[in-house]
């Protein structure tokens, strides 16, 4: 089957903000992604006011999220995906100006259908592919983090597209790519991704192969350097050069090494697995697990990390990375 075609905006004329100009954005939340869009945008010379229970926004205008919803031409809600369909439904929906857009950072609430706002809503997509603080960082630096856009459903005045483009502009993104895509494409990769490989996957190889080392028998900091640390070079390379990149860059003997440990991991038995993680994303299971027993899990996970082992191990081994103060 063939691949679909890639559509990929790029510079000021594919990804214009003039929509923007002489607009108000209002930003609800103002955590990791919010607080980056929010100093972004405003940098790029757009009105923006903040709606969040902080004390403090930085220097911005900070309101209750009903009444800077109700300020907003394009009002993007930046609350955790497993809250903003209560948030938009006790607060938001009812403030709303009309013919006013909603902009999403994530796919999920829209796609699995916690928030539906009325009709004459905009509803578009604007999602950076990287976490808040790499979104704020690279637009200081002067280029951004590519983002994928994505429109639901159009406004009464037609404008929501040309909103989300100067949104994906003012943001940093229109300087390296923006990827169009749909709400649920965009949701049901990124929930996939994060468990599959980029979070889940990941923490769990790191922890299940720290402690074959440890039963082994070999000393602790060790088997964290190898397990844990030494993560981020080779993740580095595999950023930078892709899959056939990073074998060429490391030596001949992690690069056997590797194939031989991919024959052996790569099971029927995981792409089983991996084919239920994606099967629970997409019928809407997950989804639903994240809004009824999400908290408490996570709660609960994060107890039982912190009191793991290779957290109080590698704490003295990260310490090592900070340069010794001048005596």
């Amino acid at each position: 089957m063939a691949a679909p075609t890639l559509n990929v905006l790029r510079g000021p004329v594919e990804v214009p903000i003039d929509a923007l100009r002489d607009r108000r954005v209002a930003i609800l939340g103002y955590g990791n992604q919010g607080r980056a869009h929010a100093l972004n945008l405003q940098d790029s010379g757009i009105n923006v006011v903040v709606g969040s229970g902080r004390d403090a926004c930085d220097d911005f205008p900070t309101h209750d999220l009903a009444t800077a919803a109700s300020m907003g031409d394009l009002v993007i809600l930046a609350v955790p995906d497993e809250i903003q369909g209560s948030v938009f439904a006790d607060t938001v929906a009812d403030a709303l100006a009309p013919g006013a857009t909603l902009g999403f950072i994530s796919g999920f609430s829209v796609h699995f259908g916690h928030v539906q706002p009325p009709e004459g809503t905009g509803m578009v997509l604007v999602a950076p592919k990287g976490p808040g603080t790499a979104v704020r960082a690279r637009f200081v630096e002067g280029s951004g983090v590519p983002a994928l856009l994505a429109v639901h459903q159009e406004n009464t005045a037609g404008t929501a597209r040309d909103l989300a483009l100067a949104w994906a502009a003012a943001l940093g993104a229109g300087r390296s790519g923006v990827i169009e895509t749909t709400f649920g494409d965009e949701a049901e990769t990124d929930l996939f991704g994060e468990q599959a490989v980029i979070v889940g996957g990941l923490a769990t190889l790191v922890r299940a192969s720290y402690e074959t080392l440890i039963e082994a028998g070999y000393p602790p900091h060790l088997a964290y350097i190898e397990c844990c640390h030494e993560v981020k070079q080779v993740a580095d390379i595999l950023h930078e050069r892709g899959m056939a990149g990073m074998m060429e860059a490391i030596s001949t003997t992690a690069e056997c090494g590797a194939y031989v440990a991919m024959d052996a991991l790569d099971t029927p038995q995981l792409r089983t697995t991996l084919a239920g993680l994606l099967a629970a994303v997409r019928d809407g299971s997950f989804a639903t697990y994240l809004s009824e027993h999400g908290s408490t899990r996570i709660e609960q996970c994060r107890v039982e990390l912190a009191t793991h082992d290779l957290e109080a191990v590698g704490e003295g081994i990260r310490s090592l990375m900070v340069p010794p103060a001048d005596t």
